[in-house]
């Protein structure tokens, strides 16, 4: 009886292994595939500044101080703070093309999108941008200033239209349950999670500040800002200078 109750549970620990059980970044391949643009047609990018590597503010500190700040100074941002935050969010940090935040099989199905206001990023003009991880640049998707849209589709939450800017963190679920099933769902939120984390402490460690809003209205703020009809939005961070 006991010999076959083992068995049983080494069935079952073997179906959970081969339907996912959150396999990590050390089960990536050699080079993660790269997300896909959200466009078909070429687009014009914008190179950002290389990241530092070493800042002066500890990580200790940084989770000392970190607080949701939803005040914000009309002073912008510069495209090294910018290109920071969103390396701290979903940057390159290896060869192979692991990333900042860690990813179930290295999948990574997150999209950042900036949503950014009149003078609110010194050298881009108002509109919506995407990030991209592989050259570190951002590719224009909308003209105008959408703040005001944003935050009407935010429960008026407005923040977000007195921020200089918006970070918009967008899943593809797709890309991960078609490795973990309905599971994936879960890790795609967990991925979603420790993107978002990093973006508050490292904003903290620039003099910057944030707020995670998760309230708003998905397909409406999809439309609003053309994303994708895969892309489902996940997180609205306004970033500025706190007051």
């Amino acid at each position: 009886m006991r010999s076959k109750t083992a068995f049983l549970l080494v069935l079952a620990g073997l179906g959970a292994l081969m339907g996912g059980c959150g396999g990590g970044e050390e089960d990536a391949p050699a080079t993660p595939t790269p997300n896909p643009s959200p466009t078909s047609e070429e687009m014009p990018t914008i190179a950002l500044p290389d990241p530092r590597l070493k800042g002066e503010m500890s990580l200790e500190e940084a989770i000392l101080k970190r607080r949701s700040r939803r005040s914000f100074r009309d002073s912008p941002l510069t495209l090294g703070e910018i290109s920071q935050v969103l390396w701290a969010a979903q940057g390159i940090t290896g060869e192979i093309g692991l990333r900042a935040a860690p990813s179930a099989g290295a999948l990574y199905p997150l999209d950042l999108y900036l949503v950014v206001g009149k003078e609110g990023v010194e050298g881009l003009d108002e509109g919506v941008y995407h990030y991209v991880p592989q050259s570190h640049s951002l590719e224009p998707t909308l003209e105008g200033d959408v703040r005001q849209t944003l935050a009407r589709l935010s429960l008026q939450q407005m923040s977000i239209a007195d921020a200089p800017l918006s970070l918009l963190i967008t899943a593809e679920y797709e890309r991960t349950t078609g490795k973990y099933g309905d599971r994936g769902v879960r890790y795609v939120h967990m991925e979603a999670g420790h993107a978002g984390q990093n973006v508050y402490l490292q904003a903290e460690a620039l003099g910057l500040g944030t707020v995670v809003i998760g309230a708003f209205q998905d397909e409406e703020i999809s439309e609003a800002l053309n994303l994708p009809r895969s892309y489902r939005p996940l997180y609205v961070m306004p970033i500025g200078h706190p007051k």
